[in-house]
């Protein structure tokens, strides 16, 4: 692959959409929570930590409209929706993992550089935004992991 400029992503290249689609911060969360089989919108909520429903309804619907996560409804009293990753969703969860330990094992050099960079006023605090997970907290960790 060429990484001269213009060529490794064109504007219109499918490329291109397919990482701005899965890039997004809650993208990523849903898709990782979903890695270990379907789960209701409610367990989504719960496993990914902050995101509200609201997001989460517009986050799903975006991965479904690209083929990534499929809406089974089923026909009970009280309704019942399931949310699983199609066979193409799956191709994403090795990839997912990998950017999941690269972000366990790097993230305080992350927070330290952004840190000193804006202390020291090279970078504002509005240029990268921080996401703080609270001690403890292991909403994107799984078992095997």
């Amino acid at each position: 692959m060429s990484l001269r400029p213009g060529i490794a992503f064109l504007a219109d290249c499918p490329a291109l959409l397919a990482m701005e689609i899965i890039a997004s911060k809650w993208s990523m969360v849903t898709l990782f929570a979903l890695t270990d089989g379907p789960l209701r919108h409610g367990e989504l909520v719960e496993l990914s930590g902050g995101i509200s429903r609201k997001v989460l309804t517009q986050t799903l619907r975006r991965l479904q409209a690209n083929g990534l996560v499929e809406r089974q409804a089923y026909a009970e009293a009280p309704p019942r929706v399931e949310y699983s990753l199609t066979d193409l969703g799956r191709t994403l969860e090795e990839p997912i993992r990998m950017l999941t330990a690269w972000a366990r094992e790097n993230g305080e050099a992350v927070v330290t550089f952004r840190e000193a960079a804006e202390a020291a006023g090279t970078v504002e605090a509005d240029q990268a935004t921080l996401v703080k997970t609270p001690p403890g907290d292991e909403n994107l960790h799984h078992s095997d992991q």
